[in-house]
């Protein structure tokens, strides 16, 4: 019998259900874009100037997925991580320099995300902020107990099943307040008003791309797809799936972020405090319902279990390729958690934390995006996966356009014009 054509083209079920079961590593390295970070700066945005800046979120996520799929595809083809082949470049000296800048970017990302866990916890049981620290803290150890003793695999599968969650908590209240759908498509139109909108758009442009997410990417591909055979097709196999990936990641991220934004403009607009996560929080439960209240809480509380979990992965990851030296997961959230604790304990603002968490992320940003670049342009490492001259062109744009950003929002924060 002869086959039609649809039949000769179409994948076999079985290279299709193998090509879903390479998906994952992107799905773990998306929480860095939905941390408790994001959440504040999306709220405040779409709280203070509406529709406005939906083209930052939307222009912001195309910069993700270039610099992800990069950090990814360096992992797959090198079998390296981006920290162990920076290792192998620096000498000992450079190698301890880098890692304490990368290090420092670490613990800020953890610190942000156990404050934002710990606001949930406040939110929703009333707890004491250093308890809920403390609380978010153990729940991650045994999330990352999963890791250790199961495998990446089944960790994938939860921190999927908590980014799910966190898309539910985050976009429930858009199904009671939808968007203006005139107000949506005028927000794709870039513009600015005013000095106060250009520095928001800064923030949220400026502090898209996470460092210890393009360090993580590399890992997570790498360790996903290590024990593959290494054929020139397998390859090819593995890089187009990971292209997948990032993209199906970095969407549903995205789309969370937006939602956030337009949540905000359709329900927040001229109401007084929402400048704060806990404002934004009550402003919600009073315009919508304590339903729709509690449920924005529980997407935070799973943001913040989720981010400070891959926050300490990405520690780990970023220790051993540049210093040589492995310290278990549990160990490294024991002492990542402790400055967290202290700063809630002593009573200092939950939001001025996450401001000068989001300062030195911006330091860290150049130190991690740059390198990559040169990386997966390189012939000789990359072979016939080097970078090709568009995707070069569009991530070396992205890449002075982020570290720009960050500058300029480094500087006005530094200067007290913020």
């Amino acid at each position: 019998m002869l086959e039609t054509r649809a039949a000769r083209t179409r994948p076999p079920r079985r290279a299709r259900g193998g090509r879903l079961l390479l998906l994952g590593p992107a799905f773990v390295a998306a929480i860095a874009y939905v941390d408790p970070g994001n959440v504040a700066a999306n709220l405040t945005s779409g709280a203070t100037f509406g529709y406005l800046l939906v083209w930052v979120l939307v222009a912001a996520n195309i910069m993700a997925m270039l610099v992800q799929y990069q950090s990814a595809k360096l992992g797959v083809v090198t079998g390296k991580s981006l920290p162990e082949l920076l290792g192998k470049r620096f000498g000992t000296t450079g190698r301890r320099m880098y890692w304490v800048q990368a290090e420092l970017v670490a613990m800020a990302t953890d610190l942000a995300e156990v404050v934002g866990g710990a606001i949930a916890l406040n939110l929703l049981f009333h707890l004491p902020l250093p308890v809920g620290g403390l609380i978010v803290g153990v729940a991650s150890m045994a999330l990352l107990t999963v890791q250790n003793r199961h495998g990446q695999r089944h960790f994938e599968s939860i921190i999927i099943f908590l980014l799910l969650v966190i898309t539910v908590g985050f976009l429930t209240g858009l199904v009671l307040s939808p968007p203006d759908p005139a107000g949506v498509l005028s927000g794709l139109v870039p513009r600015f008003e005013g000095s106060n909108s250009l520095l928001l758009a800064a923030g949220m442009l400026g502090a898209t791309v996470m460092p210890h997410a393009i360090y993580l990417h590399s890992q997570l591909a790498k360790d996903r797809h290590t024990g593959a055979r290494r054929t020139p097709e397998t390859l090819r196999r593995i890089v187009r799936a990971t292209r997948w990936d990032v993209v199906c990641a970095l969407m549903l991220a995205g789309a969370v972020n937006i939602g956030m934004l337009l949540l905000a403009a359709s329900t927040l607009g001229g109401v007084a405090g929402t400048e704060t996560i806990e404002g934004a929080h009550a402003a919600i439960a009073n315009t919508l319902g304590p339903v729709v209240g509690v449920v924005f809480a529980v997407g935070l509380l799973a943001s913040g279990l989720a981010s400070t979990s891959v926050g300490a992965y990405a520690g780990a990851a970023i220790m051993h390729g540049l210093l040589h030296v492995r310290v278990p997961l549990l160990a490294r959230r024991v002492v990542s958690l402790i400055p967290a604790i202290i700063l809630l304990t002593v009573g200092v603002d939950p939001t001025w934390a996450l401001i000068v968490s989001q300062v030195v992320l911006s330091f860290g940003i150049p130190f991690a995006l740059i390198p990559l670049l040169r990386l997966t342009a390189s012939k000789e490492l990359m072979g016939e996966h080097r970078d090709g001259l568009p995707l070069r062109i569009a991530a070396l744009a992205s890449a002075v356009l982020i570290v720009a950003l960050n500058a300029v929002l480094l500087w006005l924060t530094v200067t007290g014009t913020a």
